[in-house]
């Protein structure tokens, strides 16, 4: 029997696990309201999500699940495990969102961006951890509002580079990828443009945001990135990708034109934000890349890829 689902287009790069979704509020042990937008890593020997619970109040923290196989016989923490710490960081008074966990280069520590909700907006905090039982907050390193945000895994030139996603406060103006630098995590700069937002009829017109972490291949980094297209009915979150330098995150080899992931089982089109699939984490195993995404807003799904083709269908772009 097949692992994905029975009406799957054999065209897609992403093939949809058959059992979507794998969590659901229904499994959490204590009472949550959606479970989605996870970050995620190979840790111990299994697939760990570091799941964003939001709670019946409307406040997100963070909550552990772990997998052998990354799809099914999921083991979910009892308690959560990391939430918002006001009293010491008051830049996460509204709660904690959407972790991108990477594994830094040559060392046994992870690194967590994820969005701090403050009384003045969402913006970018970083958190580091070893066992993913206890965490150092290293604190915001972004100002509102700003979010969709991830370290890269190694140094470029012996610095750090994060993506991130600043919004501007004009609405007419487009809220695009940026890259910064930083030599020790705390001190950022060098901030520029990586991936604009398009403009017009585009799928990914005025407003994108990065996906998963980059994924480092031969070929350069592949990014997996958001674009939200507006129409009468709604917002749409699809999926697109592009190709960066590896020695030069800067530089933008490709930018594919098509959207290559969307929204369209019942699952991603209902719920508390409808037609959103928005992958936080992926899961690299030789050639098979398994992209976790939440799904409005509400559960967590799994797409399964070839690599290969992802890159054959970067490269063979226009």
């Amino acid at each position: 029997m097949s692992i994905y689902q029975y009406n799957e287009n054999g065209s897609e790069l992403f093939k949809r696990y058959a059992g979507n979704p794998i969590l659901t509020p229904k499994m959490w042990p204590y009472k949550v309201n959606a479970v989605f937008n996870a970050g995620s890593i190979f840790f111990d020997g299994k697939v760990l999500l570091l799941v964003r619970v939001e709670d019946m109040r409307g406040f997100s923290h963070f909550s552990k699940a772990t997998s052998p196989d990354g799809l099914t016989n999921w083991t979910i923490a009892a308690e959560p495990t990391m939430k918002p710490d006001a009293e010491n960081h008051p830049e996460e008074y509204y709660g904690i969102e959407d972790p991108r966990i990477i594994k830094l280069e040559n060392i046994n520590i992870h690194a967590i961006a994820y969005t701090s909700f403050s009384r003045s907006g969402p913006l970018v905090s970083l958190a580091t951890t070893e066992d993913f039982n206890t965490f150092k907050r290293m604190g915001a390193i972004m100002s509102p509002e700003d979010k969709d945000a991830s370290l890269f895994p190694r140094l470029f030139k012996g610095r750090w580079a994060l993506l991130h996603r600043p919004t501007p406060a004009n609405p007419s103006m487009t809220a695009n990828i940026w890259i910064s630098f930083s030599p020790d995590l705390t001190h950022w700069g060098d901030n520029a443009i990586l991936l604009p937002a398009r403009k017009g009829s585009w799928w990914d017109a005025n407003k994108i945001g990065l996906g998963p972490p980059p994924i480092e291949t031969k070929e350069g980094w592949v990014i997996i990135y958001h674009g939200v297209r507006i129409t009468a009915a709604g917002s749409i979150y699809r999926l697109g990708l592009a190709l960066l330098d590896l020695d030069d995150p800067t530089k933008v080899i490709k930018r594919c034109d098509e959207w290559v992931f969307g929204p369209r089982e019942m699952y991603e089109r209902v719920g508390d934000v409808p037609d959103v699939t928005f992958p936080c984490g992926v899961i690299l195993k030789g050639d098979e890349l398994m992209m976790y995404y939440g799904a409005a807003d509400t559960t967590m799904s799994v797409a399964i890829a070839s690599m290969s083709e992802v890159l054959d269908f970067i490269l063979n772009n226009k």
